[in-house]
Protein backbone atom coordinates (compact mmCIF):
# COMPACT_ATOMS: atom_id res chain seq x y z
CA UNK A 1 0.00 0.00 0.00
CA UNK A 2 1.59 3.25 -1.19
CA UNK A 3 0.66 6.03 1.25
CA UNK A 4 1.88 9.63 0.80
CA UNK A 5 1.26 12.40 3.34
CA UNK A 6 1.25 16.08 2.42
CA UNK A 7 0.52 19.10 4.63
CA UNK A 8 1.04 22.39 2.81
CA UNK A 9 2.45 25.48 4.40
CA UNK A 10 0.35 28.64 3.88
CA UNK A 11 2.70 29.66 1.08
CA UNK A 12 2.12 26.35 -0.71
CA UNK A 13 -1.66 26.69 -0.94
CA UNK A 14 -3.09 27.26 -4.41
CA UNK A 15 -5.90 29.60 -5.45
CA UNK A 16 -6.30 28.53 -9.07
CA UNK A 17 -6.75 25.40 -11.13
CA UNK A 18 -4.05 25.64 -13.78
CA UNK A 19 -1.26 28.16 -13.95
CA UNK A 20 0.72 26.51 -11.17
CA UNK A 21 3.33 23.70 -11.12
CA UNK A 22 2.65 20.46 -9.26
CA UNK A 23 3.59 20.24 -5.60
CA UNK A 24 4.30 16.54 -6.07
CA UNK A 25 3.94 13.50 -8.31
CA UNK A 26 1.93 10.42 -7.39
CA UNK A 27 1.47 7.05 -9.04
CA UNK A 28 -1.94 5.54 -9.74
CA UNK A 29 -2.92 3.43 -6.74
CA UNK A 30 -1.52 5.95 -4.24
CA UNK A 31 -3.35 6.89 -1.06
CA UNK A 32 -2.86 10.58 -0.28
CA UNK A 33 -3.18 11.84 3.29
CA UNK A 34 -3.92 15.56 2.93
CA UNK A 35 -4.52 18.57 5.11
CA UNK A 36 -6.79 21.18 3.56
CA UNK A 37 -7.41 24.66 4.92
CA UNK A 38 -10.85 26.26 5.16
CA UNK A 39 -12.11 28.78 2.60
CA UNK A 40 -10.84 31.65 4.78
CA UNK A 41 -7.33 30.21 4.96
CA UNK A 42 -7.74 29.80 8.74
CA UNK A 43 -7.81 33.56 9.26
CA UNK A 44 -11.41 33.79 10.51
CA UNK A 45 -11.35 32.37 14.04
CA UNK A 46 -13.94 34.35 15.99
CA UNK A 47 -17.20 36.18 15.29
CA UNK A 48 -15.22 39.42 15.42
CA UNK A 49 -12.93 38.40 12.54
CA UNK A 50 -14.72 39.88 9.53
CA UNK A 51 -13.43 38.23 6.33
CA UNK A 52 -13.26 41.61 4.60
CA UNK A 53 -10.73 42.70 7.22
CA UNK A 54 -8.65 39.58 7.85
CA UNK A 55 -8.70 38.00 4.35
CA UNK A 56 -7.27 39.36 1.13
CA UNK A 57 -9.08 38.95 -2.18
CA UNK A 58 -8.42 36.93 -4.37
CA UNK A 59 -6.69 34.71 -1.77
CA UNK A 60 -9.83 32.87 -0.76
CA UNK A 61 -10.88 29.23 -1.12
CA UNK A 62 -7.38 27.69 -1.09
CA UNK A 63 -6.79 24.15 -2.33
CA UNK A 64 -4.11 21.59 -1.52
CA UNK A 65 -2.16 20.61 -4.62
CA UNK A 66 -1.95 20.35 -7.53
CA UNK A 67 -0.66 16.80 -7.87
CA UNK A 68 0.78 15.33 -11.06
CA UNK A 69 -0.44 11.77 -11.69
CA UNK A 70 2.10 9.63 -13.53
CA UNK A 71 0.92 8.60 -16.99
CA UNK A 72 -2.11 10.91 -17.09
CA UNK A 73 -2.64 12.46 -20.53
CA UNK A 74 -5.42 14.50 -22.15
CA UNK A 75 -8.25 12.13 -23.00
CA UNK A 76 -7.79 10.06 -19.83
CA UNK A 77 -9.84 10.24 -16.62
CA UNK A 78 -8.69 10.58 -13.02
CA UNK A 79 -10.64 8.64 -10.40
CA UNK A 80 -10.33 10.16 -6.92
CA UNK A 81 -11.95 8.17 -4.13
CA UNK A 82 -12.54 10.00 -0.85
CA UNK A 83 -11.64 7.42 1.78
CA UNK A 84 -12.18 9.71 4.77
CA UNK A 85 -12.92 13.39 5.42
CA UNK A 86 -12.51 14.49 9.06
CA UNK A 87 -12.62 18.01 10.56
CA UNK A 88 -9.11 19.02 11.61
CA UNK A 89 -10.17 21.51 14.30
CA UNK A 90 -12.80 21.71 17.03
CA UNK A 91 -14.29 24.83 15.47
CA UNK A 92 -15.55 25.97 12.08
CA UNK A 93 -16.83 29.24 10.66
CA UNK A 94 -19.59 30.60 8.44
CA UNK A 95 -20.59 34.09 7.31
CA UNK A 96 -22.82 36.30 5.27
CA UNK A 97 -21.32 38.90 2.94
CA UNK A 98 -22.52 42.00 1.15
CA UNK A 99 -23.23 41.20 -2.52
CA UNK A 100 -22.66 37.43 -2.16
CA UNK A 101 -25.15 34.61 -1.69
CA UNK A 102 -28.44 33.51 -3.19
CA UNK A 103 -30.72 35.98 -1.38
CA UNK A 104 -29.00 39.30 -1.94
CA UNK A 105 -28.12 41.56 -4.83
CA UNK A 106 -24.80 40.81 -6.54
CA UNK A 107 -22.69 42.44 -9.23
CA UNK A 108 -24.62 40.43 -11.84
CA UNK A 109 -28.03 40.73 -10.14
CA UNK A 110 -28.16 44.43 -9.45
CA UNK A 111 -30.56 45.62 -6.74
CA UNK A 112 -31.28 49.02 -5.21
CA UNK A 113 -31.88 47.38 -1.85
CA UNK A 114 -29.06 47.63 0.73
CA UNK A 115 -26.54 44.75 0.73
CA UNK A 116 -26.62 42.17 3.49
CA UNK A 117 -24.53 42.77 6.59
CA UNK A 118 -21.22 40.99 6.99
CA UNK A 119 -21.81 38.66 9.96
CA UNK A 120 -19.75 35.69 11.20
CA UNK A 121 -20.91 32.56 13.01
CA UNK A 122 -18.60 30.18 14.90
CA UNK A 123 -19.55 26.50 15.24
CA UNK A 124 -18.21 24.10 17.85
CA UNK A 125 -17.16 20.84 16.18
CA UNK A 126 -17.44 17.67 18.25
CA UNK A 127 -16.15 14.81 16.12
CA UNK A 128 -16.67 12.22 18.86
CA UNK A 129 -20.33 13.20 19.21
CA UNK A 130 -20.69 13.69 15.45
CA UNK A 131 -22.19 17.17 15.71
CA UNK A 132 -21.61 20.82 14.84
CA UNK A 133 -23.14 23.18 17.39
CA UNK A 134 -24.91 26.21 15.96
CA UNK A 135 -25.15 29.38 18.07
CA UNK A 136 -27.48 32.18 16.96
CA UNK A 137 -25.90 35.63 16.98
CA UNK A 138 -28.91 37.57 18.26
CA UNK A 139 -30.37 35.18 20.82
CA UNK A 140 -29.29 32.33 23.08
CA UNK A 141 -30.73 29.72 20.68
CA UNK A 142 -28.43 26.75 20.02
CA UNK A 143 -28.90 23.44 18.23
CA UNK A 144 -26.74 20.45 17.33
CA UNK A 145 -26.44 19.63 13.63
CA UNK A 146 -25.16 16.21 12.48
CA UNK A 147 -21.71 16.28 10.93
CA UNK A 148 -21.67 15.39 7.24
CA UNK A 149 -18.12 16.30 6.12
CA UNK A 150 -17.57 16.98 2.43
CA UNK A 151 -15.30 18.88 0.07
CA UNK A 152 -16.74 21.81 -1.81
CA UNK A 153 -13.83 22.08 -4.23
CA UNK A 154 -12.03 19.43 -6.26
CA UNK A 155 -10.77 19.67 -9.81
CA UNK A 156 -8.02 19.43 -12.39
CA UNK A 157 -6.20 21.98 -14.52
CA UNK A 158 -8.27 23.23 -17.47
CA UNK A 159 -6.93 22.87 -20.98
CA UNK A 160 -5.30 25.44 -23.28
CA UNK A 161 -3.00 26.77 -20.51
CA UNK A 162 -6.00 28.35 -18.82
CA UNK A 163 -6.03 29.22 -15.11
CA UNK A 164 -9.35 29.43 -13.27
CA UNK A 165 -9.98 30.78 -9.79
CA UNK A 166 -10.79 27.97 -7.38
CA UNK A 167 -14.15 29.58 -6.57
CA UNK A 168 -15.46 28.98 -10.12
CA UNK A 169 -16.89 25.55 -11.00
CA UNK A 170 -16.87 24.37 -14.62
CA UNK A 171 -16.08 21.28 -16.68
CA UNK A 172 -12.71 20.94 -14.91
CA UNK A 173 -14.42 20.69 -11.51
CA UNK A 174 -13.75 23.53 -9.09
CA UNK A 175 -16.05 24.92 -6.42
CA UNK A 176 -19.09 22.72 -7.11
CA UNK A 177 -20.16 22.70 -3.45
CA UNK A 178 -22.27 19.57 -3.72
CA UNK A 179 -22.93 17.77 -0.40
CA UNK A 180 -22.78 14.55 -2.43
CA UNK A 181 -18.96 14.76 -2.39
CA UNK A 182 -18.51 13.05 0.98
CA UNK A 183 -16.40 10.10 2.17
CA UNK A 184 -17.16 6.92 0.23
CA UNK A 185 -17.61 8.77 -3.06
CA UNK A 186 -15.43 8.52 -6.16
CA UNK A 187 -15.19 11.58 -8.41
CA UNK A 188 -14.20 11.22 -12.07
CA UNK A 189 -12.42 14.15 -13.73
CA UNK A 190 -11.37 14.40 -17.35
CA UNK A 191 -7.65 15.05 -17.86
CA UNK A 192 -6.85 18.21 -19.86
CA UNK A 193 -3.09 18.56 -19.39
CA UNK A 194 -0.25 16.08 -18.81
CA UNK A 195 -0.43 14.79 -15.24
CA UNK A 196 -3.98 16.04 -14.70
CA UNK A 197 -2.87 18.40 -11.89
CA UNK A 198 -5.69 17.78 -9.42
CA UNK A 199 -6.23 19.64 -6.16
CA UNK A 200 -8.69 19.44 -3.25
CA UNK A 201 -9.96 21.96 -0.71
CA UNK A 202 -12.89 23.89 0.78
CA UNK A 203 -13.90 21.40 3.47
CA UNK A 204 -17.37 21.71 4.95
CA UNK A 205 -18.42 20.09 8.23
CA UNK A 206 -21.84 20.10 6.63
CA UNK A 207 -23.76 22.15 4.07
CA UNK A 208 -27.36 22.50 2.99
CA UNK A 209 -28.13 22.02 -0.69
CA UNK A 210 -27.46 25.24 -2.57
CA UNK A 211 -25.10 26.77 0.03
CA UNK A 212 -27.74 29.48 0.12
CA UNK A 213 -25.98 32.13 2.23
CA UNK A 214 -22.73 31.64 0.29
CA UNK A 215 -20.80 29.73 2.94
CA UNK A 216 -21.17 26.33 4.60
CA UNK A 217 -19.76 25.29 7.98
CA UNK A 218 -16.26 25.99 6.72
CA UNK A 219 -13.69 23.64 8.23
CA UNK A 220 -10.08 22.61 7.80
CA UNK A 221 -9.95 18.89 6.99
CA UNK A 222 -7.75 15.84 7.26
CA UNK A 223 -8.65 13.92 4.15
CA UNK A 224 -7.50 10.67 2.57
CA UNK A 225 -7.87 10.27 -1.20
CA UNK A 226 -7.15 7.15 -3.27
CA UNK A 227 -5.97 7.93 -6.80
CA UNK A 228 -6.44 5.91 -9.96
CA UNK A 229 -6.01 6.60 -13.68
CA UNK A 230 -8.45 5.38 -16.36
CA UNK A 231 -6.57 5.42 -19.66
CA UNK A 232 -8.27 6.34 -22.92
CA UNK A 233 -11.63 7.15 -21.33
CA UNK A 234 -12.89 10.72 -21.54
CA UNK A 235 -15.15 12.45 -19.02
CA UNK A 236 -16.88 15.61 -20.29
CA UNK A 237 -18.08 16.90 -16.88
CA UNK A 238 -17.21 15.81 -13.34
CA UNK A 239 -19.03 12.64 -12.40
CA UNK A 240 -19.53 10.99 -9.01
CA UNK A 241 -20.20 7.44 -7.93
CA UNK A 242 -20.99 5.88 -4.58
CA UNK A 243 -22.16 2.38 -3.69
CA UNK A 244 -25.73 3.20 -4.67
CA UNK A 245 -25.79 5.92 -7.31
CA UNK A 246 -24.22 7.48 -10.39
CA UNK A 247 -24.14 11.28 -10.48
CA UNK A 248 -23.39 13.84 -13.18
CA UNK A 249 -22.66 17.51 -12.54
CA UNK A 250 -23.20 20.65 -14.56
CA UNK A 251 -21.99 24.16 -13.76
CA UNK A 252 -23.18 27.30 -15.54
CA UNK A 253 -25.40 30.35 -15.29
CA UNK A 254 -28.38 30.50 -15.39
CA UNK A 255 -29.31 27.61 -13.11
CA UNK A 256 -31.45 26.01 -15.82
CA UNK A 257 -28.38 25.51 -17.98
CA UNK A 258 -26.49 23.86 -15.11
CA UNK A 259 -29.51 21.59 -14.68
CA UNK A 260 -29.58 20.78 -18.41
CA UNK A 261 -25.86 20.00 -18.52
CA UNK A 262 -26.10 17.58 -15.59
CA UNK A 263 -29.21 15.88 -16.96
CA UNK A 264 -27.75 15.62 -20.47
CA UNK A 265 -24.60 14.04 -19.13
CA UNK A 266 -26.54 11.55 -17.00
CA UNK A 267 -28.79 10.57 -19.91
CA UNK A 268 -25.88 10.02 -22.30
CA UNK A 269 -23.88 8.22 -19.58
CA UNK A 270 -26.86 5.96 -18.85
CA UNK A 271 -27.13 5.21 -22.57
CA UNK A 272 -23.45 4.23 -22.71
CA UNK A 273 -23.63 2.08 -19.57
CA UNK A 274 -26.79 0.17 -20.47
CA UNK A 275 -26.69 0.18 -24.28
CA UNK A 276 -30.09 1.88 -24.33
CA UNK A 277 -31.01 4.14 -27.23
CA UNK A 278 -30.81 7.80 -26.19
CA UNK A 279 -34.56 8.40 -25.88
CA UNK A 280 -35.00 5.19 -23.90
CA UNK A 281 -32.30 6.38 -21.51
CA UNK A 282 -33.97 9.82 -21.40
CA UNK A 283 -37.25 8.20 -20.40
CA UNK A 284 -35.60 6.11 -17.67
CA UNK A 285 -33.72 9.05 -16.15
CA UNK A 286 -36.86 11.20 -16.31
CA UNK A 287 -38.78 8.81 -14.08
CA UNK A 288 -36.23 7.76 -11.44
CA UNK A 289 -33.61 10.51 -11.44
CA UNK A 290 -32.99 13.03 -8.67
CA UNK A 291 -31.57 16.55 -8.94
CA UNK A 292 -29.66 17.68 -5.82
CA UNK A 293 -28.51 21.30 -5.93
CA UNK A 294 -24.80 22.02 -5.54
CA UNK A 295 -24.41 25.79 -5.23
CA UNK A 296 -26.51 28.79 -6.23
CA UNK A 297 -24.06 31.47 -5.08
CA UNK A 298 -20.76 31.07 -6.95
CA UNK A 299 -19.67 32.60 -10.24
CA UNK A 300 -21.23 29.51 -11.87
CA UNK A 301 -24.06 27.53 -10.31
CA UNK A 302 -23.88 23.73 -9.96
CA UNK A 303 -26.56 21.06 -10.32
CA UNK A 304 -26.24 17.31 -9.84
CA UNK A 305 -28.24 14.62 -11.66
CA UNK A 306 -28.43 11.39 -9.66
CA UNK A 307 -29.59 7.88 -10.62
CA UNK A 308 -29.73 4.68 -8.50
CA UNK A 309 -27.39 2.03 -9.93
CA UNK A 310 -29.94 -0.69 -9.08
CA UNK A 311 -31.92 0.28 -12.20
CA UNK A 312 -28.97 0.01 -14.59
CA UNK A 313 -28.73 -3.75 -14.84
CA UNK A 314 -25.58 -4.14 -12.77
CA UNK A 315 -23.32 -2.58 -15.40
CA UNK A 316 -19.99 -1.31 -14.05
CA UNK A 317 -18.52 2.07 -15.00
CA UNK A 318 -14.93 3.25 -15.40
CA UNK A 319 -13.60 -0.31 -15.25
CA UNK A 320 -15.11 -0.71 -11.75
CA UNK A 321 -12.69 1.86 -10.36
CA UNK A 322 -15.05 2.83 -7.54
CA UNK A 323 -15.19 -0.72 -6.18
CA UNK A 324 -11.41 -1.18 -6.35
CA UNK A 325 -10.66 2.15 -4.69
CA UNK A 326 -13.35 1.60 -2.07
CA UNK A 327 -11.78 -1.72 -1.12
CA UNK A 328 -8.32 -0.14 -1.03
CA UNK A 329 -9.67 2.56 1.26
CA UNK A 330 -11.21 -0.02 3.56
CA UNK A 331 -7.89 -1.81 3.83
CA UNK A 332 -6.20 1.48 4.72
CA UNK A 333 -8.78 2.29 7.41
CA UNK A 334 -8.51 -1.21 8.88
CA UNK A 335 -4.75 -0.78 9.28
CA UNK A 336 -4.84 2.74 10.67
Amino acid sequence: MNVVSYRPSPEELSYTFGGRPAVGTVKPGTLLELYTEDCFGGRVRSVDDLPSQVCEFPYLNPVTGPFHVEGAEPGDTLALHFVSIEPARDWAMSATFPHFGALTGTHTTAMLTPPLDEVVWRYDIDVAAGVARYHARNSDFTVELPLDPMHGTVGVAPGASEARMTITPDAHGGNMDTPELRAGVTVYLGVNVPGGLFAVGDGHARQGHGEVCGTAIESAMNTVVAVELIKGVTTPWPRLEDDHSLMSTGSARPLEDAYRISQHDLVTWTSEVTGLETLDAYQLVSQIGEAPVGNVCDSNYTMVAKLPKAYLGGSGVYESAHERLRDLGRQYLAQR
